[in-house]
Formats: structure tokens, sequence, C-alpha cells
């Protein structure tokens, strides 16, 4: 009986330890060399694409509400 239970907690044990393990300690370093090395070209383009954007739209935001501020000077109070 108490083999049977050895057996039933070691086949799963050395299967992960051969398998799984080395792929989960792999991954983890990968991911660790990838943060170490910061953002590729790509990525730093497509946040200074995302920043313009946003400047746009904060442009657009402050045009909007100044015609508003025109328009019906109350909107604001409209909650």
């Amino acid at each position: 009986m108490a083999d049977v239970l050895e057996m039933m907690i070691a086949v799963p044990l050395i299967l992960f330890m051969i398998f799984v393990a080395p792929i989960w300690v792999i991954m983890h370093y990968r991911s660790k060399r990838k943060i170490s090395q910061g953002l590729s070209q790509e990525e730093i383009q497509n946040l200074q694409h995302l920043a313009q954007q946003a400047e746009q739209m904060r442009e657009r935001i402050k045009t909007l509400e100044s015609i508003l501020d025109a328009d019906a000077p109350t909107w604001r109070d409209r909650k």
C-alpha cells in the first residue's frame, strides 16, 4: 500500500522534473533577458506614435471644450 502511494507521488514528480521544470526555467530566463534588454526599435516607434496621437487628442478636446464654453457656458455643470 505504501509503495503504491509512493509511486503515485513519485511518477508525477519525475515527469514534472523531466519535462515541465526545464521548459519553465528556460522560459523564465528568456523573459528576464527580454525585460533587461529594454524596448525594441519597433516598440519605441509605436510608443512615439501613441504619444503623438494622444497629443492630437488633447488638442481636439481643448478645441471642443472651447467651442462648448462659447455655445453652452453651463455644459460643465451638467453632471
